[in-house]
């Protein structure tokens, strides 16, 4: 079953548009939706939770038309940015008193659980929580109201390594034992080697790829080289390149192979994938 899909979402700024944005994902997993800052990840987050106005497009969650039952799809939906920037000065316990007042759903005994699994004090107040943990409070928060579908607008940034690697755990534990759906919109691209099965990519308010990650990362190959390598016909091939002191490296389309001559040709990961796009 379709948890998302966006058909056609458009919406123009003085100087930046989303185009004809387009993808789905698929109920129980996780999905990385990548590109660099700027490049229209955030406003298409805004724009499918309502939260900006696009000019147009299709926007079903959970099946139905989310302009046509907004308030009944909210319910069921979690946004977790990376960090809770409302109200700093008020405890955890004044803020919550105040959010759950909108779920039909809330789950008293389950918010407490996650208090203590997330080892949240409520006494605190959100400007003495780490960044971790206000991350960690928005998930409470959102799956107190039993959200299916978790929407996270780089959540990992700005956490040190370790408090990353255990967010990531957490994101699997989630989709395994809460049967949730996670959208994860990050520049950060390690983060999704780790836990996502999809990817969704995003270059100047266009979509350029919506496939499973490991399809994704088998359309692309690294091509390394000395500098009396990089001929004319290869330098076409390539969808970018970089010289270095030792020769060349670059990314090709695995469509466009094989490359003449005894270049090494290596698998490419995400970050590597993205550097040689946004270099195109």
């Amino acid at each position: 079953m379709k948890v998302l899909s966006i058909q056609n979402l458009n919406k123009s700024y003085e100087k930046f548009a989303l185009k004809n944005v387009s993808f789905s994902m698929q109920q129980g997993t996780i999905m990385g939706f990548i590109g660099r800052n700027g490049a229209g990840k955030t406003t298409t987050l805004k724009a499918l939770l309502n939260y900006v106005h696009a000019d147009s497009g299709i926007i079903k969650i959970f099946g139905e038309d989310f302009s046509d039952n907004e308030f009944l799809i909210k319910q069921k939906i979690g946004f977790v940015s990376g960090g809770v920037n409302y109200y700093p000065k008020k405890k955890l316990k004044i803020i919550t008193e105040v959010t759950k007042r909108f779920y039909e759903r809330w789950d008293e005994a389950a918010y407490k659980s996650y208090l203590e699994r997330f080892k949240l004090d409520p006494d605190k107040k959100t400007d003495e929580l780490s960044e971790g943990m206000k991350v960690k409070y928005q998930l409470a928060l959102a799956l107190s109201h039993h959200a299916k579908l978790l929407i996270f607008d780089e959540p990992t940034s700005g956490l040190d390594p370790v408090s990353r690697d255990d967010m990531l755990d957490l994101f699997i534990t989630l989709v395994e034992e809460e049967q949730v759906s996670i959208l994860f919109s990050t520049h950060i691209t390690s983060d999704l080697e780790k836990c996502a099965k999809y990817v969704t990519y995003i270059k100047n308010g266009e979509i350029l790829a919506s496939t499973d990650k490991k399809s994704f990362l088998n359309s692309y190959r690294i091509v390394k080289g000395s500098s009396e390598q990089l001929t004319e016909e290869i330098s076409k091939k390539l969808i970018s390149f970089k010289r270095h002191m030792d020769g060349f490296c670059g990314l090709v389309r695995t469509e466009n192979l094989p490359i003449d001559g005894e270049v090494e040709i290596l698998p490419a990961d995400l970050e590597s994938i993205m550097i040689y796009i946004e270099k195109e």
